[in-house]
């Protein structure tokens, strides 16, 4: 049962979902809460900032433990409009995260249910997980937003295209493997 509390915060997510889509990105938004108050933020920036880690899950963890001065988030909630991948159900893990809300599956990369079961991981700390809030909100927003961008990339002729205005509009920032001007 979904309680109006666990949907209410879910829209928040999905608002923050519609946001990515609108900037060219995966349709992901996530809300951190702790008593009721949205405490971090955050939406899939992948393609904007061509950075395999800015899932949407991660951006509002980082936003939750500077608002809280903590990476320990024991009691705060996370919700999400898709099941959390690995790298996002770990680091759900180790911010010890209280409970999980999210919307729809990811067969391809969900970690709660799908290719992997967050509950199952050897760790000093259990989640409770709890999925299908919203999830039919959740997967429209995903198909229509992957169905436009196929029909982009026929266009444009291959996703090579798309990478490459994607990869032109990145900001060119100094390698921080180069030294340090002296």
């Amino acid at each position: 049962m979904t309680s109006s509390a666990d949907e209410r915060l879910m829209r928040r997510a999905l608002i923050l979902a519609a946001r990515a889509a609108r900037q060219g990105d995966v349709p992901v938004g996530a809300v951190v809460v702790r008593d009721g108050v949205i405490v971090g933020r955050g939406y899939n920036r992948r393609e904007q900032r061509q950075d395999a880690t800015e899932h949407a899950e991660m951006m509002a963890l980082r936003q939750a433990s500077r608002r809280l001065g903590s990476w320990r988030l024991d009691d705060c909630d996370l919700y999400v409009t898709l099941e959390p991948c690995v790298m996002c159900a770990g680091a759900i893990i180790q911010a010890r995260i209280r409970s999980l809300v999210y919307g729809a599956q990811d067969p391809k990369a969900g970690a709660c249910v799908s290719i992997a079961n967050l509950a199952d991981l050897a760790h000093n700390h259990a989640v409770a997980v709890k999925g299908g809030v919203l999830a039919q909100e959740s997967r429209v927003l995903l198909l229509d937003f992957f169905r436009k961008r196929r029909a982009s990339d026929r266009a444009d002729g291959s996703k090579a295209q798309r990478r490459r205005r994607a990869l032109s509009q990145v900001p060119q920032q100094a390698n921080p493997e180069q030294a340090a001007p002296k």
